[in-house]
């Protein structure tokens, strides 16, 4: 299942099981008949549907939401060979980090709201009526060295945009990797239907404004002292680009 796949049960217990696994990323079974108050056959059955209709998927005695892993890419970047793949649950712990780590720059205010959301929540993709999110992220051996996440709002009159954020360790910037992953998310988007992506820096962060720049991004908004960054006003640059 892709995280923009339409969603539609069929049966409300099953809404009801689907939207709990979703949260709550790899769950037991047990758990799930306990939390919603299911006779085993019951859930059984429901979960034999789910898994017919590609929305979950068992792993032992656990069951995920069954998301299309997609392509996975491995390149050679100067010295580094770098992995660029659809992010997993196993990977939360090392991807809040990792946007912690850019964000803790003081730069890139939305990626600290991204950070906080995903260790909060403890899932990394999501997929539901009002919600939806993808997120692939690059590695570098066992590290996760940077990431791209897009938020994609299930509103009917918003549903063709998405906001991006993106984000490379320091101790991997200068071998392209983020350039890497923003073609990835780009590329995603536009291979679904998406046609304007979002992304807001503040001023101070002219580094990330003329990246994106270099990759055809445009300023569209300017937003006077939206943040307050160590007791100083600053300005919100409000990025886009179109896909069509």
């Amino acid at each position: 299942m892709e995280v923009t796949d339409s969603l539609n049960f069929g049966h409300k217990d099953r809404k009801d099981i689907y939207e709990y696994i979703e949260r709550h990323g790899t769950v037991r079974e047990d758990e799930v008949r306990r939390a919603l108050n299911f006779e085993p056959a019951a859930l059984g059955a429901h979960l034999t549907v789910l898994r017919r209709d590609g929305y979950i998927r068992k792993v032992g005695n656990y069951v995920e939401v069954a998301y299309a892993p997609g392509e996975e890419e491995t390149v050679e970047l100067g010295d580094l060979d770098v992995t660029i793949r659809m992010a997993q649950n196993v990977d939360l712990e090392s991807l809040v980090d990792a946007i912690h780590e850019v964000a803790d720059e003081g730069r890139y205010i939305e990626a600290e709201t991204v950070a906080d959301l995903l260790d909060h929540e403890e899932v990394v993709l999501r997929h539901n009526d009002v919600n939806s999110r993808m997120v692939f992220v690059a590695t570098v051996g066992d590290e996760l060295a940077g990431w791209v996440h897009l938020d994609l709002p299930e509103a009917e009159k918003l549903s063709h945009t998405a906001v991006l954020t993106v984000g490379t360790r320091p101790e991997f910037r200068g071998h392209g990797i983020g350039s890497k992953l923003l073609d990835r998310g780009v590329d995603w988007a536009r291979e679904r239907g998406f046609e304007k992506l979002y992304n807001s820096v503040p001023a101070t962060n002219e580094e990330a404004i003329a990246f994106l720049e270099g990759h055809g991004w445009e300023t569209e908004a300017v937003r006077d002292a939206h943040y307050k960054i160590d007791g100083d006003y600053v300005d919100e640059v409000m990025m886009a680009v179109t896909l069509r």
